[in-house]
C-alpha cells in the first residue's frame, strides 16, 4: 500500500541514479513518513510493576495488614511479608525477560544502505523515509515496504512473510516487502510504505496488544479471592460485632477478626504459585529458553498439541545431495557429469543453498568457465560455458526441456516421479553455446538427473518420538508445498504424511466449523497463510487441545499469539519475540522435551500442594461463620495461623513443589481442588472447634483454649500433608516428622512459646486435645471417599488414597 502524499518524488530515473535530496529528506521526516515502527509488543516498566501490584490478592491481605499494624502487635502481622514476596517474584521474572529481549532486538536491528544525493550511506532501518532509494546485495534485508527500480538477477526470501522457503525472483517493477531477505543478486529499491504502513508491521501490529497467558490456576485462585473478598465485607463485620459481645476489647476483637479473615486467603498458594515457576524459570534459563509471562510454565504442562513449521524446525535450511541418476532406463551418470557438477557449484559467486550442497558433494575439477549465466527463480536454471568442456546447464527439467527434443529419453517422467516424492529434482544438461547469455539453445543434451532433499535437524526424529511417548501430537503448518512438507513429515515418521492425506491450505474452508472439521486429524499442512495459521491455531483450541506454537517470522505473529503456548526462536523477528511466551534462545527445536517437563513438573506438584492451602481455606471460612454465629473469642491469633501455615502448609509445600512429577496435567483443578480440600476442612474446622470450646468450657482460660485449638489444627494438616506425600517411607515421610518435632519445640521453648502466645496444657487438658485430634484423622479417612462417590469424573487424584503416587 502506497504511503505517498504531496511529498515530492523524484523522476524513476532520476530517483535510481541520485536517490533523494537532503532537502527531500527533511520533507519527509517533518511530515512524519518515516520508518519508526514504534513501540514492540511487549510491556513497560510501569505496566509489570501496576500489573504484579494492584493485584485483588494484595489488596484483601493489604488491607488486613494496615489493621494489625494501628492495633499491633506487629507478630500478628507476620502474613504482610507474602505480599512483599509474591509480587517481587512476579516483577523481577518479568524485568528480567524484558531486558533480554531488548538487548536481542537491538543486537539485530538492521541496518539499510541508501542513496542520497547519490552518496551511498549506511543508516539505521528507522532512519529510513518514503521513497527512499536503498542498495540491496545477498544477505541483506529488505526494511520497507518497495517497488524494485533496477534488479540484477535479485532473489528475495520472504519466508519470514509467507512461509515459502523458496526464494522469489524480483525484476524491475516488483514489490518487496519489508521483513524479507536478498539471497542472490543485486538491485535498488524505493520504500513506498515505512513504519506502520509496512506490510510485516500491519501484520505485528494486529497482536501488538499484550495478553496474558491463559492459566486455570491463575483463574482458579482469582475465582477463589473473587468469592472471598465478597465474604470479608459481611464476615469481618459479623466477626467484629460478635466479638465485641463476647466481652473482648476494641484491639482484642480486630486482632481476632484479621485472623478470621486472613486465614480465609490462600495467601500461600499465590507466593508458593509464583515462587515455583520462577524456580522453573531459572531451570529453563539453564536451557536457553526465556520465559517472558510466568503462566506459560503451567501452559507447558497441559500442552497435548505442538503446531510447528518445517524449515528451521524439523530441518537445518540446507540441502543435501541424495543421488545422482543417468536419464533413461538404466542409465548411468558418467565421471565428466560428476566433474561437471562440480565445476558449476563453484563457478556461482553467489551460491543458494542448492549450489552450496552440490559444492560439499562434488569436487572442483578446475575447469575454467569463460561465460557465466546466474541462476534465476524467473528462468529456473543457471548455465556456464568452459574452455575445453562446452556449456552445461543446470536447473529445473521442465524449464529446460520445454520446447526442446528430449533426446535423453523421459527424463521428464523420471524428475516428475522424484518430485512427486517430496524431492527436489535438477537436470544436469550439455547444451550449444548461449546465444545471448539468458536464452537457451535450441538443442540440449540431458545428462544426469540430481535428487536433493533438506536436511533434517539431527534431534528432529528424537523430539518427535518424545512427544509421541508422552501423548502430545504435531502438525507441521508450513507455507511450502504439501508434497514438500508430507515428504519431510514421512521421513520424520509422522502419522498422516501420506501423499493423500496432506492438505493444502488453499483448498480450506473459510467457515470456523467447517475448517474444525477439515483440520481436526490432519497433521501435515502446506501453504499455509498467516490468517490461516491463527485459524488454524484457534480451530484446535475449539476441539479441546491445549495447543503450543513455534514460529521465527513475521508469518507466525498471529497465531503465536493466539496459541495457549507461542514459543519463538531467539533468532527469529522481534515481533515474533515479542508476542511469544517463550524464547529458545538457542534455536533448538530439541529443547521442546525439556521444557515442556519442567512444565508438567511444576504444575503438577502446585495442582497437588494447592489442597493443603485450600484446606485451610475451608476451614477458615468455617470457622469464621461458627464463630460469629455462637458469639465466642476467635479460636486463633493471626500468628497462630501462621504457625499453621508455615508447618504444615508453606514449607512442606516448597519441597513438594520441586519433587520429580513427569505427568501431562489435565484440566479440572479447581474441582480437584475443592473436591479434597471441603471434606477436609468440614472435618478439622468440626475437630478445632470442639477442642476450643472444650478446653475453654474447663475454666483455665483463652490462652489455654486457642493453644488446644492450635496443636488440634497442626496434627490434623500434618495428617493432610501425609494423604498428599503418600508413600512415606522416603524423605517425605522424614519431612513430616521433622515438621511435628519443630512444632513439639515451640510448644517446649519458653521464649518462643511466649513469643507465640501458646500456653502448656493440663495433662488431662493435652489428652482431651489429643483424642480429639484422633478422631478427626479417623473422620478425614471417611470424608475423603465420600466426596469421590458424591462428586466423580474431576480428575484423578495425585497423592491421595485410589489415585496417583508421586516417584520419589
Amino acid at each position: 500500500m502506497s504511503q505517498r502524499t504531496q511529498a515530492s518524488v523524484p523522476g524513476p530515473a532520476d530517483l535510481a541514479a541520485t536517490g533523494l535530496s537532503a532537502a527531500q529528506v527533511a520533507e519527509r521526516i517533518a511530515a512524519g513518513q518515516v520508518n519508526d515502527q514504534g513501540q514492540q509488543p511487549t510491556r513497560t516498566v510501569g505496566q509489570i510493576l501496576v500489573a504484579n501490584i494492584a493485584t485483588r490478592f494484595n489488596a484483601i491481605l493489604g488491607g488486613l495488614f494496615v489493621v494489625i499494624a494501628i492495633v499491633g502487635p506487629l507478630q500478628d502481622g507476620l502474613f504482610g511479608l507474602v505480599l512483599v514476596a509474591n509480587s517481587g517474584v512476579g516483577i523481577v521474572q518479568e524485568l528480567r525477560a524484558k531486558r533480554t529481549l531488548d538487548r536481542l532486538t537491538v543486537l539485530n536491528a538492521p541496518t539499510a544502505t541508501v542513496l542520497r544525493n547519490g552518496v551511498r550511506a549506511t543508516i539505521p532501518a528507522t532512519q529510513v523515509v518514503l521513497d527512499d532509494v536503498l542498495e540491496l546485495g545477498p544477505g541483506d534485508q529488505v526494511v520497507a515496504d518497495s517497488v524494485v527500480l533496477t534488479s540484477a538477477g535479485l532473489e528475495i526470501d520472504e519466508s519470514l512473510l509467507t512461509g515459502e522457503a523458496d526464494p522469489v525472483g524480483k525484476p524491475p517493477g516488483a514489490d518487496a516487502l519489508s521483513g524479507s531477505f536478498v539471497v542472490a543478486g543485486t538491485g535498488r529499491i524505493t520504500a513506498t510504505a515505512v513504519g506502520q504502513e509496512s506490510y510485516a508491521a500491519r501484520l505485528a501490529g494486529q497482536a501488538r496488544s499484550y495478553s496474558p497467558a491463559r492459566s486455570e490456576i491463575r483463574d482458579a485462585i482469582n475465582l477463589l479471592l473473587k468469592w472471598i473478598s465478597w465474604l470479608l465485607v459481611p464476615v469481618g463485620a459479623l466477626l467484629v460485632v460478635r466479638q465485641l459481645q463476647s466481652g473482648q476489647g476494641v484491639a482484642e476483637a480486630l486482632r481476632g477478626s484479621v485472623a478470621g479473615l486472613v486465614g480465609m486467603v490462600p495467601e500461600g498458594l499465590v507466593l508458593l504459585t509464583s515462587v515455583a515457576m520462577a524456580v522453573g524459570v531459572v531451570r529453563l534459563a539453564a536451557r536457553r529458553v526465556l520465559v517472558q509471562d510466568l503462566p506459560a510454565i503451567e501452559g507447558l504442562a497441559r500442552v497435548d498439541l505442538v503446531c510447528c513449521d518445517k524449515t528451521g524446525t524439523l530441518t537445518r535450511g540446507s540441502m543435501r545431495v541424495v543421488a545422482v541418476t543417468g536419464v533413461g532406463a538404466g542409465a548411468g551418470p558418467d565421471e565428466i557429469s560428476r566433474d561437471a557438477l562440480g565445476a558449476l557449484a563453484a563457478a556461482d559467486p553467489r551460491p543458494n543453498a542448492t549450489m552450496r550442497a552440490l559444492a560439499d558433494r562434488f569436487a572442483d575439477p578446475g575447469w575454467r568457465p569463460s561465460q557465466v549465466t546466474a541462476f534465476s527463480s524467473a528462468r529456473k536454471w543457471s548455465a556456464v560455458s568452459y574452455d575445453g568442456q562446452g556449456t552445461w546447464v543446470i536447473g529445473s527439467p521442465e524449464a529446460i526441456l520445454a520446447g526442446a527434443n528430449d533426446s535423453g529419453g523421459g527424463g521428464l517422467a523420471q524428475a516428475g516421479l522424484l518430485a512427486a516424492e517430496g524431492y527436489r529434482v535438477l537436470l544436469l544438461a550439455r547444451a550449444d553455446p548461449l546465444p545471448d547469455g539468458q536464452r537457451l539453445p535450441g538443442h540440449v543434451w540431458p545428462a544426469a538427473l540430481v535428487t536433493l532433499e533438506e536436511q533434517l535437524r539431527p534431534d528432529a526424529q528424537a523430539t518427535l518420538d518424545y512427544f509421541a511417548s508422552q501423548g502430545v501430537s504435531v502438525r507441521v503448518l508450513s507455507g511450502d508445498h504439501p508434497a514438500t512438507v508430507g515428504a519431510i513429515a514421512r521421513r520424520l515418521g509422522l502419522p498422516g504424511a501420506e501423499a493423500g492425506q496432506v492438505l493444502d491450505a488453499r483448498e480450506l474452508p473459510d467457515d470456523a466449523a467447517g475448517l474444525a472439521a477439515a483440520v481436526r486429524d490432519a497433521t501435515v499442512i502446506g501453504r499455509v497463510t498467516p490468517q490461516q495459521k491463527r485459524a488454524i491455531v484457534g480451530a484446535l483450541q475449539a476441539s479441546g487441545h491445549v495447543v503450543a506454537m513455534t514460529g521465527d517470522g513475521v508469518n507466525d505473529v498471529l497465531a503465536l499469539k493466539d496459541s495457549d503456548v507461542g514459543i519463538a526462536m531467539g533468532s527469529g523477528t522481534p515481533a515474533s519475540r515479542g508476542v511469544a511466551r517463550l524464547v529458545l534462545l538457542d534455536d533448538s527445536f530439541a529443547t521442546l522435551p525439556g521444557v515442556v517437563a519442567e512444565g508438567r513438573r511444576i504444575i503438577g506438584n502446585v495442582d497437588r500442594v494447592s489442597r493443603l492451602f485450600l484446606t485451610k481455606t475451608s476451614y477458615a471460612v468455617l470457622i469464621a461463620l461458627a464463630v460469629a454465629a455462637a458469639a465466642v473469642p476467635y479460636p486463633f491469633y493471626p500468628r497462630h495461623l501462621t504457625i499453621i501455615s508455615t508447618l504444615a502448609i508453606g514449607v512442606p509445600a516448597f519441597f513438594l513443589a520441586l519433587a520429580p512429577s513427569a505427568e501431562r496435567v489435565p484440566a479440572g483443578f479447581l474441582r480437584r481442588a475443592l473436591r479434597f480440600a471441603i471434606p477436609a476442612g468440614l472435618v478439622i474446622a468440626a475437630a478445632v472447634f470442639a477442642a476450643f470450646l472444650s478446653v475453654r468450657a474447663a475454666g483455665t482460660g483463652l490462652g489455654a483454649a486457642r493453644t488446644s485449638a492450635t496443636i488440634v489444627a497442626v496434627i490434623l494438616s500434618l495428617f493432610v500433608l501425609a494423604a498428599l506425600c503418600r508413600p512415606l517411607a522416603s524423605w517425605r515421610g522424614v519431612m513430616i516428622l521433622a515438621l511435628a518435632a519443630v512444632f513439639t519445640a515451640l510448644l517446649t521453648l519458653p521464649w518462643l512459646r511466649g513469643q507465640l502466645a501458646l500456653v502448656v496444657l493440663p495433662a488431662h487438658l493435652l489428652a482431651v486435645t489429643g483424642g480429639i485430634a484422633a478422631v478427626g484423622c479417623v473422620g478425614l479417612l471417611l470424608a475423603w471417599p465420600a466426596a469421590r462417590r458424591m462428586l466423580p469424573g474431576a480428575g484423578p487424584e495425585r497423592g491421595v488414597t485410589g489415585g496417583h503416587r508421586q516417584p520419589d
